[in-house]
C-alpha cells in the first residue's frame, strides 16, 4: 500500500519532476491510501493559490484511492507517534496512517527523514 504526502500530491498536480516520479504510485489506485488530512492540505493550498474549481478537481482525483478517515483510535496513535518522532499534528496523522497500514509514504517533507516506511524526495534549492 502507498500513501502520498501533500507535498508530493502538489508536485504531481503541478507536473514537476517529483510529480512524474510519483505518478505511477498515484495512478495505482488499488494500492493508494489517502489520509483525510492530505485532502484538507491539498484542497486548501490549491484553493488559495489557484481556484476552487481546480482544487475540487484535484480532490476528486485523490478520492479515487481509499480515503482513511481520522477516528479516535488513529488520533491517539498519531499523538503517540508525534511525541515519539517530534512531528507536527498533520505529519503525525499521516505517519500514523502509514504505520497502521504498513504502507510506504512518499514525501518531500524533511520531518519524515530517516523514518521507516518513507521514500523521501528532498526539495531542491531554487
Amino acid at each position: 500500500m502507498n500513501i502520498i504526502d501533500s507535498s508530493c500530491w502538489l508536485e504531481y498536480f503541478a507536473g514537476s519532476k517529483v510529480g512524474e516520479k510519483v505518478a505511477t504510485v498515484i495512478e495505482d489506485i488499488q494500492n493508494l491510501l489517502v489520509p483525510s488530512i492530505t485532502i484538507y492540505e491539498v484542497f486548501k493550498k490549491l484553493l488559495v493559490e489557484l481556484d476552487e474549481d481546480r482544487a475540487i478537481f484535484a480532490i476528486a482525483h485523490m478520492k479515487q484511492g481509499k480515503v482513511i478517515e481520522l477516528d479516535s483510535d488513529l488520533a491517539v496513535f498519531a499523538a503517540q507517534i508525534g511525541k515519539q518522532h517530534r512531528l507536527p499534528m498533520a505529519d503525525s496523522i499521516i505517519y500514523a496512517t502509514t504505520k497502521r497500514h504498513l504502507a510506504i509514504l512518499y514525501t518531500q517533507d524533511k520531518h519524515f527523514e530517516n523514518l521507516e516506511l518513507v521514500k523521501l524526495f528532498p526539495k531542491t534549492q531554487a
